[in-house]
């Protein structure tokens, strides 16, 4: 009995040490999950409720509308149209071709919009937005919304999409935007500028497109809307507004970029006009020109290869990159550099026998023509080399180079078009830089002789020369050249102008100015351009030029022998009216011939179109606010000193000789035509240029290069 009692006590204490236990682990249970819950609600609150909104809010950014393009007139040269796509989120879709071949029997898909999609599959993340397919129409659209759900990762969008409605008009000058790719997004994140570009597939990549890029492009917008755990759109929370990219006004008139662009049909050749008292472009033509529409979404392989592979090089965009000797339009301001440096006055007489004798070499007149005495305004208006033989070696190169900078020859105009090449404008220095060897740094007095006539070592790009060329006609003021006037914000409206003074004045003496533009005016009248000005309202002045090409070494030029793309190069330079230019010009057609039968006719077309008396004389003007004329400074502002020291090209540059227009028959003109002396040895201690200026010497002009990578 006793044994049993004592039995029953100790069962009775060991099930309460059991309760016990049981109630202490119980609540250190419950105080593990007290704890745990003050720690993710109290400590942890803010990350995870952070977290959590991420996972219940999608943070949509908002692509700006990219900024439209007009002319001087308003014409739309770029504009933007809404598009929709289809895109595709790899991670969120099974099998893929199961789901393509789904969707077809609801969106049409071609096979290169399959190839492509398989193309961007394999350059993506899981997680990124893949384009299948753009350019649906409403029906197409309206088609597939009714019929997502079918379709989880696949989602419908609307874009902006660039449009050029012009054409190939203007192309080199507006560019193209393409696709953003590895570089572009590698570029925008070293600037810092990579999260306004979150939402936006596409990015200026030439012309006016990729130089006014940030002003094009405006600010991304965003929108945070709350999502079901499937990721479907509930409300929209918070919402912030793009802020679209600013218009540009240019200075171009599309109605003259087309008539000009008409007279280069067939050819290949460049022209700039420019407003001499604005620097305003008025035309900037590179002939042949492409689609930039072509572009927009990425160029397909057959029209890439077309444009690559042309030998006319539509691609190039020559006013801007193509160097070339520009022959005898370079003599007028070697003349003005003689007057202006004291080697020479306007009324001294210099005989031409028809050639200028130098070292023992003869450098010869075109086709052998014989002037006699000739002053410095008969040597312009008839192009007489021999006067501009002699005054290489009286000015000497480094004299020359120092004067002609100052118009913009051999410099980086900076002219808002990215790829601007500087040219070559020769000096001692320049050659010691851009040869490796002692004996080809060494500067020849006969190189001289070439370059003085506007070959030899000298490449300038077409835009050089008509920016020269309006700083001739408006007296010296340089006004920097630009193709963007206005740019217009797009929120208030205002417009402010983006060159309003000039960067310098050349101080040139009048008298000296008036010798130069007297004999300018009277090329046109009884020189070696009369006949492509006869019956014009207007009064023109300019000047005639025809490049080489290649080396003769010392044989006669036969147009009809000589294969079409190494014929010579037909320029013209000019401005009218000539006693109030408002309109500046220079061209080229390659391998065109002589530039007073082939240049200055398209350049007399061009004066017509625009003095025309029928044209509106409001469409002279930019148009621009009333609030901001008054405040635009005139175009002669304040006088600045010229730019510093340039730095030249130091590629080495092929040395031509002598080449000139055929001068047409005039009074005093008796043609000899003479056999060119044989070729001689080179001899380094010659102190003429060894074997550069012995007859007609042709260099390739036109740096031909051809694009390595698709854009």
């Amino acid at each position: 009995m006793f044994e049993f009692k004592k039995t029953s006590h100790h069962q009775k204490r060991r099930i309460v040490l059991r309760i016990w236990v049981a109630g202490v682990f119980a609540l250190l249970c419950f105080g593990a999950l007290l704890g745990r819950l003050w720690f993710l609600q109290v400590d942890r609150y803010e990350g995870l409720a952070a977290r959590a909104d991420q996972n219940r809010i999608a943070v949509v950014p908002i692509p700006p509308r990219r900024g439209e393009i007009v002319d001087r007139n308003g014409v739309v040269l770029a504009r933007n149209y809404r598009d929709y796509t289809l895109e595709v989120t790899p991670a969120h879709v099974g099998n893929m071709t199961k789901m393509l071949n789904a969707l077809e029997q609801v969106v049409y898909l071609s096979p290169l919009d399959r190839r492509r999609f398989k193309q961007r599959l394999s350059q993506t993340g899981r997680y990124s937005h893949v384009l299948l397919r753009n350019n649906l129409n409403d029906t197409e659209a309206a088609w597939f919304a009714a019929h997502a759900y079918k379709f989880p990762g696949v989602e419908l969008r609307a874009r902006w999409v660039r449009e050029y409605p012009q054409g190939e008009s203007a192309a080199h000058v507006l560019g193209f935007v393409g696709r953003i790719s590895e570089a572009d997004l590698a570029t925008l994140d070293e600037e810092g500028r990579s999260g306004n570009y979150r939402g936006t597939n596409a990015i200026g990549k030439k012309g006016i497109e990729k130089t006014w890029e940030e002003s094009l492009h405006g600010r991304t917008g965003l929108e945070e809307v709350e999502v079901t755990a499937a990721g479907r759109p509930v409300r929209t929370l918070r919402r912030v507004d793009p802020v679209p990219g600013s218009n540009l006004v240019l200075s171009l008139d599309i109605g003259l970029q087309k008539e000009a662009e008409k007279l280069f049909e067939g050819k290949r050749g460049a022209l700039v006009a420019i407003d001499p008292k604005t620097g305003d472009v008025l035309a900037f033509v590179s002939a042949p020109s492409f689609d930039p529409n072509l572009f927009i979404d990425g160029i397909d392989v057959e029209n890439w290869r077309k444009l690559n592979e042309s030998p006319d090089h539509p691609l190039i965009d020559r006013p801007l990159y193509g160097t070339y000797p520009i022959g005898s339009t370079y003599k007028p301001f070697v003349a003005l550099a003689a007057l202006e440096l004291g080697k020479r006055t306007a009324t001294q007489r210099i005989p031409d026998p028809g050639y200028f004798e130098f070292g023992g070499q003869k450098f010869r007149n075109a086709a052998g023509a014989v002037y006699g005495p000739t002053d410095m305004h008969r040597a312009l208006v008839v192009s007489s080399d021999t006067y501009f033989f002699s005054l290489g070696p009286e000015i000497g190169v480094n004299a020359l180079h120092d004067f002609t900078k100052q118009f913009g020859f051999g410099q980086i105009t900076g002219i808002d078009l990215d790829g601007e090449r500087r040219g070559v404008l020769p000096s001692t220095e320049w050659k010691r830089h851009a040869y490796k060897k002692p004996e080809q740094q060494r500067w020849y007095a006969g190189e001289t002789v070439s370059v003085a006539v506007g070959q030899g070592y000298n490449a300038f790009t077409l835009l050089q020369l008509a920016q020269a060329t309006a700083v001739l006609a408006n007296d010296g003021v340089y006004m920097k050249p630009h193709l963007v006037s206005l740019v217009e914000n797009p929120l208030n409206g205002k417009a402010v102008r983006t060159v309003t003074k000039p960067s310098y004045t050349i101080p040139l003496k009048p008298e000296n100015l008036k010798v130069v533009k007297d004999a300018l005016v009277d090329v046109v009248r009884y020189g070696t351009a009369r006949r492509a000005f006869v019956g014009a309202k207007y009064q023109a002045a300019g000047k005639t030029g025809t490049a080489q090409v290649y080396s003769l070494k010392g044989a006669k030029y036969h147009v009809g022998s000589v294969d079409e793309r190494l014929r010579d190069h037909a320029l013209f330079m000019a401005y009218a009216p000539a006693d109030n230019p408002r309109i500046a010009l220079a061209l080229i057609v390659e391998n065109g011939g002589w530039g007073a039968t082939v240049a200055a006719p398209i350049a007399r077309q061009v004066f017509d179109y625009w003095l025309s008396p029928d044209r509106k004389e409001n469409e002279n003007e930019v148009t621009m606010p009333a609030s901001l004329t008054d405040a635009l400074p005139t175009a002669r502002g304040p006088i600045a000193p010229p730019p510093a020291a340039d730095n030249a090209d130091t590629s080495p540059h092929v040395p031509a000789g002598a080449a000139d227009d055929v001068p047409e028959e005039s009074p005093d003109a008796v043609v000899r035509p003479e056999d060119q002396p044989p070729d001689e040895e080179e001899d380094p201690q010659d102190p003429v240029a060894p074997n550069t200026t012995r007859g007609p010497a042709r260099a390739l002009t036109l740096t031909e290069s051809r694009a390595t990578e698709r854009p």
